[in-house]
């Protein structure tokens, strides 16, 4: 039986399409290119009377074909196909998903207030489903304590390696330059009353109380929650996520919570870092441009400065800490199976991490400031 064949006749209105041989699944593939050139605009008529051998794969072939065309406003016929054959078709073409028409989206306000109304409905969904993983995340750790040798102490260290230790440089380096930015601002204001050593207390107070821990928390939901987002999608997209469902094991277990635990050990860490750096950056600046010795700096934030300041910077960090790992490990479970998916979610989870950092820490002052903290 010679294989596939497929001639296009186009000396009419319209095109004639031939087919011939063995349209089987051992030799359609020959006539997939072909059909492709299939095109209108006149109407297009398929005689299968030349089809030696005939199975699902060829009627898959006609169905798409005819689906394709009949898409593009092309009129189609199908002739010649023995009454089982015909059968056949009827069969696969039913099976053929259905093509949505999308209906028209309106202009105006209404368009803007369906807009709206998605995002809203969108926003649900994601407080819900963190929820869920944060439900996920807390019965994790409490399995854990009951049995410590569940815990994946390696997983842990090696992401606090990398989202801790490694993030050192640019959270110290940031921290001692926005040390330097206030006190050289205060100068500016402090000079003209001639209470040059305010500045000290106005130092410590923004970078104890905000500015330490929430730059720092900023730089690393900018790069944990991408890298976490971005390494977990990547095991979706190639499907080990679905592996290890099969093989019995908990993605949560094993990818989320050694993330999670990382974020919570090192985020308070690196905000103490950044306060001694965004203190030692305003001491150099104000040493410089106001002549505040080194130690007359030192004795007034001993003197001035109580330990609640640094306190409220600090127990904001593994609110901080949850809120990012939550975020990028939950847009990481939610990649589909392509790459664009990976990258509008990464990018996605940078920006929200980072917003809900920020209306985090707008809690956490309305807070302290209602109790005079």
């Amino acid at each position: 039986m010679k294989t596939a064949e497929l001639a296009i006749d186009r000396s009419g209105e319209g095109a004639r399409v031939a087919l011939s041989g063995d349209l089987r699944v051992g030799g359609v593939e020959g006539i997939y290119r072909r059909l492709a050139e299939v095109a209108g605009p006149g109407p297009v008529v398929v005689d299968g009377a030349g089809i030696e051998g005939f199975d699902t794969a060829g009627a898959w072939a006609i169905a798409t074909l005819r689906r394709r065309l009949e898409a593009e406003g092309v009129a189609v016929s199908i002739e010649g196909l023995a009454p089982e054959r015909a059968a056949l078709l009827e069969t696969v073409e039913k099976s053929l998903p259905k093509a949505e028409e999308a209906a028209p989206r309106p202009g105006g306000f209404v368009g803007w207030l369906g807009d709206f109304g998605q995002s809203v409905a969108e926003g649900w969904r994601t407080a819900a489903e963190l929820l869920n993983l944060l439900g996920a995340i807390i019965v994790r750790l409490a399995g854990n304590l009951v049995h410590p040798s569940r815990l994946r102490l390696t997983s842990t260290v090696y992401h606090m390696q990398q989202a801790g230790l490694n993030a050192v440089p640019i959270a110290a380096l940031m921290a001692f330059l926005i040390g330097i930015v206030l006190a050289y601002m205060g100068a500016v204001q402090l000079r003209q009353f001639g209470a040059e050593i305010f500045v000290v207390d106005l130092i410590a107070i923004a970078v104890l109380r905000e500015l330490g821990i929430l730059l720092t928390a900023i730089i690393v939901a900018g790069r944990s929650a991408s890298a976490f987002t971005a390494s977990i999608g990547s095991m979706k997209m190639r499907e080990e996520i679905d592996a290890m469902r099969t093989l019995g094991l908990d993605p949560v277990q094993i990818l989320v919570v050694p993330r999670t635990l990382a974020l919570l050990f090192t985020l308070p860490l690196l905000g103490i870092i950044a306060n001694f750096a965004g203190l030692l950056g305003g001491l150099v600046m104000a040493w410089v441009e106001l002549g505040v010795s080194p130690e007359m700096f030192v004795v007034r934030l001993s003197d001035q400065i109580g330990v609640w300041h640094f306190l409220v910077g600090i127990i904001k960090a593994p609110f901080f800490a949850l809120v990012i790992a939550l975020i990028g490990c939950h847009h990481g479970l939610r990649v589909g199976g392509n790459a664009e998916s990976l990258g509008k979610l990464t990018s996605a989870s940078v920006v929200l991490a980072i917003f809900l950092v920020i209306v985090l820490d707008a809690i956490f002052a309305i807070f302290f400031a209602t109790v005079n903290v």
